[in-house]
């Protein structure tokens, strides 16, 4: 498994990111021919190689060449990214991250996704950020993204009224339910559009992962300190395969007799897209004989601020509890097949290196029953002799 390993010990930002994905091995002309299918005229990508504290890597910079003053909103970037001729997944991912920010935003200002009204993030500069990490992240098509504590920074930071404390209120909002430290640098070490790419890109945050590393870039930052070199270090490799597959976990369950039963539905759907692994209802009787329902959450540690946060906020639950608990799954496998079907997509499973069970993924199989207007059992069936006959 090919794994993109992010350590912001100095934080991220945009142009960070992308010094670091050039550092890594992007090609530069080839991201430059990819950003001019947004038809965005007066920017320039300017890289150049440079050191901080001695260590060398490449430091982006996109230059306005002319001056701009608008001020777009999210309807506004999203015609511009899907009116463009980039592929489908680059416009998908780099909506992603503009929606981490636009629902940040709407969050801090208690208005509309809509009515959110990008300043900074509007501008070319940081629409070429994000549409470029998008660009590197699908040219170097990792299957996981590993990423370290996120360091925030300190001191305070200019917004378009006023002062404010590091992190600035956005990327406070982005952050919840990743792992950060703060303090590090004195200066705004991670900004919005940096946790963004982060936020939208990371499937695993703060936990040890066995990497054999591949390759190593480095992403220049444009302040100083003098302690801590300001770089965005990023890595390619493959995952380890390791005979031991546990870890810990934690289950989070509260139990509620008062809410309408079609939220569970919604909940579950926030809780998964969280990184939860597993949501699961169990009928229970409460006091008074009043039947209820015991709303299960199993996650990483890493993502139980982000559980516990969507549970108070989504269902009338006033209370939660959380057992931490040993974890042991079997090593996983995911690869395309080709089938009378086209292809599909099957998860293999492993025990100590020998494979123990091999299965179609289920939503290929609805999406082909749904076109063909087949029984999915049929579709299943069918994909399953051909993962048979694979195997004989």
């Amino acid at each position: 498994m090919k794994v993109l390993s992010y350590e912001c010990f100095s934080g991220i930002s945009g142009d960070m990111n992308l010094g670091a994905m050039i550092d890594l091995g992007v090609d530069k002309e080839l991201l430059i021919s990819e950003l001019n299918k947004l038809n965005l005229k007066g920017w320039e990508l300017v890289t150049q190689k440079d050191q901080r504290h001695g260590i060398y890597g490449t430091k982006a910079t996109v230059r306005q060449t002319r001056h701009e003053h608008a001020h777009r909103h999210l309807s506004d970037i999203n015609k511009i990214v899907n009116d463009s001729t980039l592929d489908s997944k680059v416009k998908d991912l780099s909506m992603k991250i503009f929606m981490k920010i636009a629902e940040a935003e709407a969050h801090v200002h208690g208005i509309s996704v809509d009515k959110v009204h990008f300043h900074e993030v509007g501008a070319i500069d940081s629409i070429i950020d994000i549409v470029g990490a998008a660009i590197c992240f699908i040219a170097l098509s990792p299957d996981a993204v590993h990423v370290s504590p996120l360091e925030l920074g300190g001191g305070f930071v200019t917004c378009d009224h006023c002062k404010l404390p590091v992190p600035a209120p956005a990327t406070a909002e982005i952050v919840i339910g990743i792992p950060v430290t703060k303090g590090g640098v004195d200066f705004e070490a991670t900004t919005p559009t940096g946790a963004a790419i982060i936020a939208a890109l990371g499937t695993h945050f703060g936990s040890d992962k066995i990497i054999k590393t591949e390759k190593t870039g480095y992403g220049v930052g444009h302040k100083e300190h003098p302690d801590v070199p300001n770089l965005l270090r990023v890595s390619i490799g493959e995952a380890v395969t390791s005979s031991e597959t546990g870890h810990d976990a934690i289950q989070i369950e509260c139990n509620i007799d008062d809410m309408n039963p079609e939220f569970f539905d919604h909940i579950s759907e926030k809780l998964f897209k969280a990184g939860a692994a597993d949501v699961f209802l169990s009928n229970i009787i409460m006091k008074k004989g009043r039947p209820g329902i015991v709303l299960h959450v199993i996650c990483e540690n890493e993502a139980a601020g982000q559980v516990k946060n969507i549970i108070f906020s989504e269902s009338t639950s006033l209370g939660i509890r959380s057992f931490p608990f040993r974890k042991d799954t079997l090593n996983r496998k995911l690869e395309t097949i080709n089938t009378l079907f086209g292809e599909v997509r099957i998860k293999r499973s492993f025990y100590n290196g020998t494979e123990v069970s091999a299965k179609p993924e289920y939503d290929d199989c609805k999406k082909i029953a749904l076109e063909k207007d087949l029984p999915v059992k049929e579709v299943y069936n069918k994909v399953m002799a051909v993962i048979n006959g694979n195997k004989s």
